[in-house]
């Protein structure tokens, strides 16, 4: 139920919360906002969202500092809104963690099918989880835990943001099976997002820069096809 899905809202655009309000308006959400970083700490406790809404535009802030160290205290999903179109920027912003980005000004429409698709697919982790099913994945030296998210790695607990760690559990449940990006896409993600397959490309690069090279496993690029984890023969 909507009523009682909880959204925070992070960013110092007077603009954006009337924005979200109005786009959501024919949904019944609990919005809370906040204008700075350090105001968004006591309602993470407080108000406990289910999902935050962040936009860049901070004075003297980090939020992609935020956003990494965000993961520490919760796994619920980021939709980053900016008013920056290059596609540089939503790479980085994919590449920091973010679970979806969305250019200012908006259609309410679109921000609405989005936070929708993210909420759909929190329940279905939600549901899955509950009551909660061991769900590791192990191979030599890597084991995968998706109940706290955790991986460790020759004996190295590697820091991951979710998706990050969602896809790697992912690929690695299915030893040598072949998956398209679309299917990744749209399985993480939970949408279907159409011309942006580069978000799989792009949490593929920081998992191979993460993880330390292995003669036991590998995830392998299928060219013209996706990837697959590969254990050895």
């Amino acid at each position: 139920m909507t009523e009682n899905y909880r959204i925070l809202i992070v960013g110092n655009d007077p603009e954006l919360a009337p924005m979200i309000s109005d786009a959501l308006e024919k949904d019944r959400y609990q919005l809370f906002a906040v204008t700075t970083l350090s105001e968004s700490d006591d309602p993470l406790q407080s108000f406990q969202p289910d999902m935050i809404i962040l936009d860049p535009a901070f004075t003297g802030s980090d939020p992609k500092g935020y956003l990494q160290s965000f993961w520490e205290k919760t796994h619920v999903p980021v939709l980053v809104t900016s008013s920056e179109t290059d596609i540089s920027s939503r790479v980085l912003w994919l590449e920091m963690g973010a679970d979806d980005y969305l250019v200012k000004p908006f259609d309410p429409r679109e921000l609405a099918a989005r936070i929708h698709a993210l909420q759909r697919r929190s329940a279905i982790q939600t549901s899955s989880r509950n009551p909660p099913v061991l769900e590791t994945v192990e191979y030599p030296d890597l084991s995968i835990n998706l109940n706290n998210y955790t991986v460790i790695c020759q004996g190295t607990n590697l820091p991951m943001p979710p998706k990050e760690l969602e896809l790697l559990y992912f690929l690695a449940s299915s030893p040598g099976q072949v998956f398209t990006r679309e299917k990744l896409l749209n399985h993480i993600w939970g949408y279907e997002y159409a011309g942006d397959t580069r978000t799989v490309d792009v949490h593929i690069k920081r998992l191979r820069r993460k993880l330390p090279a292995s003669d036991k496993w590998a995830i392998e690029t299928v060219w013209g096809v996706g990837y697959k984890f590969q254990p050895a023969t």
